[in-house]
């Protein structure tokens, strides 16, 4: 692995930290030493880099989050290694900031240890992004946020415009985009139209809070998840720029952080918009809670996502009648009863064999199916594969 020391800064080890709290264990970065990382870790980083969002707040560090968060307990049987690499001070351009993410993004996702980032607007997804374009690694991402932040083609490059910047990189190694919580007062005509043309996928605030269980194949499909603190309700994220009386509870954004880890797929991690609190505490314990809740889902990975052998699954064939295709096909895992869809690419001249992607879905898509309806999620796949 590449030396990643010179992109941080050393911090200091909170105190008051209990034997058996999670502190005992992390290995941190100090004056003295760097952690030494080895392969299945997480890597926790604070980054106060707010220039293309609320500016006011660049380089206004509150890192305090840590104080509460080594101050937890391990759920019984975690095994991962956790490493808190320090602070990841802003470049001296955005752009210097963003090449400093990539290049450790791209590093710690090679050696299979997954990155946290906490701090800065939401505009530094644009930099994890990056580093799966150094690995030429197609990608999904996540957005927990009431926006699409997809702003317009003119627009200059800032937390609320990033993602149609990051559809202008050619190549672009974006395949989906998920938006889970957006709330319609705060997303244009334009956007909407925008992500309907992309394939892109959006669970609404409402109809979350109706099921939430629908935004679990959303999750287990991304490789990057970026949750805006801005999209929780003020009475449950107290900030100083922060006021809006709708959006999720705490414990639900808790419950996605939960969900997100137990994903194989997911790689990396960001929480962001962690502005100063009116009180100075618990937007930090909240924050701590969402790292704590995302490690506990890692540890509970099932690793069945099927790849290879699919003999730990049961596999459903249903013909539906005016179809093309013979028929579509759904397995479902023994191990956690999760549901996966096969999507087949559109014919080509020349291809020997039949190719097929596997989508997370639920079993709401699999009813669909029985009724002679296509799921949307097929569609959506489909056209994207073509």
């Amino acid at each position: 692995m590449k030396d990643l020391e010179i992109y941080f800064t050393p911090i200091v080890k909170p105190e008051g930290i209990e034997d058996n709290a999670l502190g005992s264990s992390v290995e941190f970065h100090t004056e003295f030493s760097f952690p030494l990382m080895e392969k299945g870790g997480l890597a926790i980083m604070y980054i106060p880099e707010f220039r293309n969002g609320e500016s006011r707040f660049h380089n206004k560090k509150d890192d305090s989050f840590r104080e509460f968060f080594y101050k937890t307990y391990a759920s019984f049987g975690w095994k991962a290694s956790i490493y808190d690499l320090g602070n990841l001070m802003p470049g001296e351009t955005i752009n210097d900031t963003y090449f400093a993410i990539s290049n450790v993004f791209a590093e710690l996702i090679k050696e299979d240890i997954i990155p946290i980032i906490v701090g800065g607007s939401q505009d530094l997804t644009y930099g994890m992004y990056k580093g799966y374009e150094q690995l030429e690694q197609l990608v999904n991402i996540c957005a927990v946020d009431a926006k699409l932040d997809l702003g317009k083609p003119d627009d200059p490059f800032s937390a609320s415009s990033y993602m149609s910047h990051l559809l202008l990189q050619r190549p672009c190694y974006l395949f989906n985009f998920s938006n889970i919580g957006c709330q319609g007062l705060f997303a244009s005509r334009e956007e909407f139209e925008l992500f309907e043309k992309l394939y892109f996928d959006i669970c609404r605030l409402g109809e979350f809070n109706a099921d939430f269980k629908k935004a679990e194949p959303h999750l287990r499909n991304t490789d990057i998840l970026s949750i805006d603190l801005e999209s929780i309700r003020s009475s449950d994220f107290p900030s100083v720029s922060h006021h809006s009386p709708n959006g999720f509870y705490a414990d639900q954004v808790c419950q996605i952080a939960r969900y997100a880890g137990i994903s194989d797929k997911l790689t990396s991690f960001g929480i962001f918009n962690t502005h100063p609190s009116e009180d100075g505490k618990s937007s930090n314990h909240l924050i701590a809670q969402l790292i704590w809740y995302f490690i506990d889902g890692v540890e509970q990975r099932k690793g069945d996502f099927p790849i290879g052998s699919k003999k730990d699954y049961m596999r459903f064939s249903v013909h539906l009648d005016n179809f093309a295709e013979e028929e579509l096909v759904f397995l479902k895992s023994n191990k956690s009863e999760r549901w996966w869809m096969e999507v087949p690419y559109p014919p080509q001249d020349g291809r020997k064999y039949n190719r097929h992607h596997l989508v997370p879905c639920d079993h709401k898509d699999y009813e669909l199916a029985m009724k002679n309806e296509i799921p949307d999620l097929w569609w959506k796949t489909y056209q994207k594969l073509g």
